[in-house]
């Protein structure tokens, strides 16, 4: 290894696999390592055979779940916006000629006891059971002022300045009351907790837009876009077009240590004996332990079904937001189902999943409200893992350091992570002005 690399990434995760792409695209001279033997690190996917040996130990899966190979089960499950920031970073790396998108079927939340659709326009508001007849109305204003307003058009603003008022401020111009800015702040802004309601007003309008936006895109029932044979196909799409442009990938590296010299930065990276030298490193927490701290807990369960969730009107794709206030937690819940249709699992069956920032030491009780909406479930599997964020300071050490996968199944947070990381390794950003109508093949059937 007598090679210098301008980066060396450890660790295969999505955040770390799409970092690599956007370096080697850059041309910069890219070494990718993993410990593992597999791609995707915490991010994979496993087979139905890999998922019981991981949370059930011994013994083989019962027959009629079906076959292992049918099974891709994503261990960080999350639908794309589609015309969000992980699309468009598909789109300007051009991974998305290595994947299959389908439109996800629905967008939901949990409100006072029930399921309902999220409505996104002005019209949708005023068909919703979520609110009565006069909310409806001051809902509806509120979508149209939002769907009109241009940030470069001082005209569509209504005298408004958004960047100096709160959310709170604009949602009270409008009267709406706290189930609206429920639904709205949690289910459409897919804002994590109410700390969004503090902060200035323009980012949820942005917010908003872009869920709109991403629903008229498909005509369908959601904003959401998920690929054919589950998120593990997007760590292995960004190592091909990282490998296309020069990268090199070495899997089942034990041992990765990296190394600093005497002023603290990074040298380089030491495998079995071997130091490969390079100026910078990117990768996840579990490789430099010592740098980084814990910031929480994520609780996820994991349903194997024989029918869709019940309410969703039979949609065999969806996702249902439980914001905080209606558990009285500090944070949202989320459910998440995928199934056969999106090449997942076996024919007939679907994959839920119900994840959540740990509040609490028991995932089961923890997480029982979410899985109470699933219906009969045939197989229930119970994850949890520590979730870490960088304490070091990359300008002196040029250790980038990712933030741990949060409880959102939604790629938001994931991308503005790889996008602020990419930001402090080039000092450039990510253009992601793309013509978004290349990721159409998300419209088949």
């Amino acid at each position: 290894m007598d090679v210098e690399y301008d980066v060396i990434v450890l660790g295969t995760g999505l955040k770390e696999c799409i970092l690599s792409g956007l370096l080697s695209v850059d041309r910069l001279k890219v070494l990718h390592m993993d410990r593992n033997d597999y791609y995707g690190g915490d991010s994979t996917s496993l087979n139905l055979n890999q998922l019981w040996k991981r949370f059930k130990g011994d013994g083989t899966p019962p027959a009629n779940i079906g076959a292992s190979r049918d099974y891709n089960v994503d261990m960080v499950p999350k639908f794309m916006m589609a015309n969000g920031a992980l699309v468009r970073v598909l789109i300007h790396t051009g991974v998305t000629k290595y994947l299959s998108f389908k439109a996800v079927d629905g967008s939901y939340v949990f409100n006072k006891g029930k399921i309902h659709k999220v409505p996104s326009t002005d019209m949708e508001a005023l068909k919703s059971p979520l609110m009565g007849l006069f909310e409806k109305r001051r809902a509806g204003k509120f979508f149209l002022y939002v769907q009109d307003y241009k940030e470069n058009d001082p005209s569509t603003h209504k005298g408004l300045d958004l960047t100096k008022m709160t959310s709170k401020q604009l949602i009270s111009k409008y009267g709406l009351d706290d189930n609206t800015i429920d639904f709205i702040g949690h289910a459409v802004a897919l804002h994590k907790d109410d700390s969004y309601l503090s902060e200035p007003a323009i980012e949820i309008v942005k917010r908003m837009k872009l869920y709109a936006e991403s629903v008229a895109r498909f005509q369908g029932g959601s904003p959401y876009i998920y690929p054919l044979y589950g998120l593990g196909e997007l760590p292995q799409g960004f190592a091909r077009l990282s490998a296309v442009y020069g990268g090199t990938y070495m899997l089942n590296k034990p041992e990765c240590k990296v190394e600093f010299d005497d002023e603290g930065k990074v040298r380089g990276v030491t495998s079995e004996g071997e130091t490969a030298k390079c100026k910078k490193v990117v990768c996840d927490p579990s490789y430099v332990p010592d740098k980084v701290k814990k910031v929480g807990k994520v609780f996820r369960a994991i349903a194997i079904m024989s029918h869709p969730i019940p309410n969703t009107a039979e949609s065999h794709s969806v996702q249902i937001i439980i914001p905080q206030k209606q558990l009285g937690r500090r944070s949202d819940m989320y459910v998440f189902c995928c199934s056969y249709s999106h090449n997942v699992a076996s024919k007939g069956k679907f994959i839920a999943f119900v994840s959540a920032q740990a509040e609490s030491d028991n995932p089961e009780a923890e997480l029982k409200p979410g899985i109470d909406l699933l219906g009969p479930v045939d197989e229930l599997f119970f994850d949890t893992y520590d979730r870490y964020e960088p304490a070091n300071d990359p300008s002196s050490d040029n250790c980038f350091i990712s933030t741990s996968y949060d409880a959102t199944t939604h790629f938001e947070s994931t991308v503005m992570d790889v996008l602020s990381l990419y930001t402090k390794i080039t000092g450039k950003t990510v253009d992601l002005s793309v013509d978004l109508s290349a990721a159409s093949a998300a419209e088949d059937d």
